[in-house]
């Protein structure tokens, strides 16, 4: 639970702020607030991804938990709370997340989600 207080207060503290581009740097994807499901899992269990992009970064995030199961769904929490700090301001391009808060299996639910995404802000 630590490392979750730790991952929220980085997420708070980085604010809402992206970073501009670099002069020269060409644009991939549209502006805009986009939302995908990304399945993982042999049950399969669900996360709904929304991210608002700004100049091919990423701004605010939020990770939507869908599992009913007590142990599932504090995994989907501890994740959903962790991934904002981890890719706010990063570009969309690079985005894929590993294990974070002890979740294991949602890092695959959030980078297909994160894969429909890049689909559907190509410009």
């Amino acid at each position: 639970m630590r490392a979750l207080g730790i991952a929220m207060a980085a997420a708070l503290a980085a604010g809402c702020n992206v970073p501009a581009r670099s002069q020269g740097e060409t644009m991939t994807y549209k502006d805009g607030t986009y939302t995908a499901d990304g399945l993982y899992g042999s049950l399969p269990s669900k996360l709904t991804v929304t991210v608002t992009l700004r100049d091919d970064r990423i701004g605010d995030v939020k990770v939507g938990t869908h599992a009913t199961d007590p142990t599932s769904f504090e995994y989907q929490r501890g994740f959903a709370a962790a991934v904002p700090a981890v890719i706010r301001g990063k570009p969309l391009s690079e985005v894929k997340v590993g294990k974070l808060a002890g979740a294991s299996g949602c890092p695959d639910g959030f980078n297909a989600a994160i894969a429909k995404i890049r689909e559907q802000a190509r410009r």
